[in-house]
Parts: C-alpha cells; sequence; structure tokens
C-alpha cells in the first residue's frame, strides 16, 4: 500500500496544484497523510512542545504497531531509543523508513536480500539494520541463520520422510 500512496499523491497534486495539496492533506486527509514524505513537500511542524509529541507519539505507535511481531520489536525499540536524538531530516528518514512493506523490510534488515540503493543510502535505515545483523552475530549461531537469497525459515516438516525423523505430524 506504501508504494501506492506517492502515485496517488502526486496524482492530487497535478489536479488541484501543489499549494491546495498541502492544505488538504494538513486539514481535510488527517493527520496520517503528513508522514508521506515521498515528495518532499509535505511539512510538518516539530517547533512547538505539543507537535513535537504528537509526532513523536505517532512514530513511536508506527514503529510498534506494524502487525509484524520481529519488526515491532526491532522498529519500537530503535524508535524508543533513538527519537528524541533525531533532527528533522532523520525523522523524515524514519518515516520513509516506516512506509516500506514489511515483508520487504524484513527481508533487507535480516539480511536475506540486498535493499535498492535508495533504501540503503537512507541513514536510518541503514543504522537500525547495522543493529539488526550486529545482534544477529552475536546471538545466533552461523548455523541457524539463512543464507542470503534463501528462506528464513524453512517448513515444519523438513524432517520428514528421512530415517529416524517423525513419520506422522511434527513430532
Amino acid at each position: 500500500m506504501a508504494f501506492l500512496r506517492l502515485p496517488l499523491i502526486l496524482r492530487l497534486r497535478q489536479t488541484l496544484g501543489s499549494s491546495s495539496l498541502i492544505s488538504l492533506n494538513s486539514h481535510n486527509l488527517g493527520s496520517v497523510s503528513c508522514f508521506s514524505t515521498g515528495s518532499g513537500s509535505i511539512e510538518f511542524n516539530i517547533s512547538d512542545e505539543e507537535s513535537r509529541r504528537r509526532l513523536y507519539n505517532r512514530l513511536l505507535y508506527r514503529s510498534r504497531q506494524r502487525g509484524f511481531l520481529e519488526l515491532d520489536l526491532i522498529l519500537g525499540k530503535w524508535v524508543e531509543e533513538n527519537l528524541s536524538s533525531l533532527d528533522e531530516a532523520k525523522i523524515r528518514s524514519l518515516v520513509d523508513v516506516l512506509d516500506l512493506e514489511n515483508p520487504d523490510l524484513w527481508k533487507w534488515l535480516s539480511g536475506q536480500e540486498q535493499p535498492p540503493d535508495a533504501i540503503n543510502s537512507n541513514t536510518v535505515f541503514s543504522s537500525i539494520q547495522s543493529e539488526v545483523l550486529e545482534n544477529l552475530k552475536t546471538y545466533a549461531a552461523p548455523a541457524t541463520r539463512a543464507e542470503p537469497g534463501q528462506p528464513w525459515v524453512r517448513g515444519w516438516d523438513d524432517k520428514r520422510g528421512l530415517e529416524g525423523g517423525p513419520k506422522h505430524g511434527n513430532q
């Protein structure tokens, strides 16, 4: 869904004009629209304390409630630890990371697939990925990790049919 948002915003901008789109995003479409930073023209205000607190709470929520447990834990922890030290440019980079689709983001963060150059050049993504890969090296034996380009988890019945393996179910 995130990949569809940018073309829709660009289409709206062409139809309504860029000044109308900014006011449309901030007043009529709701607060979630302000997170779409692909066009670079949508601004969010972090000058006063209340706006900053609301933005931080939204970013924390988006990072913790993705519906993908591993990413909820990784992104939620990273955002909680680093959000207060991020400047406006890094907040935009964080929003770009949060706009990525879960399966792709997980594969790129865990090293299963090489991320595209546009994502790889994102400073927030690079910081999160280095932390994830360092944790994998520290806490997971190399034999338990998938090779790059291979699926992360194999099926539950991989040993079925092998000598001494289970005959029925996942025993």
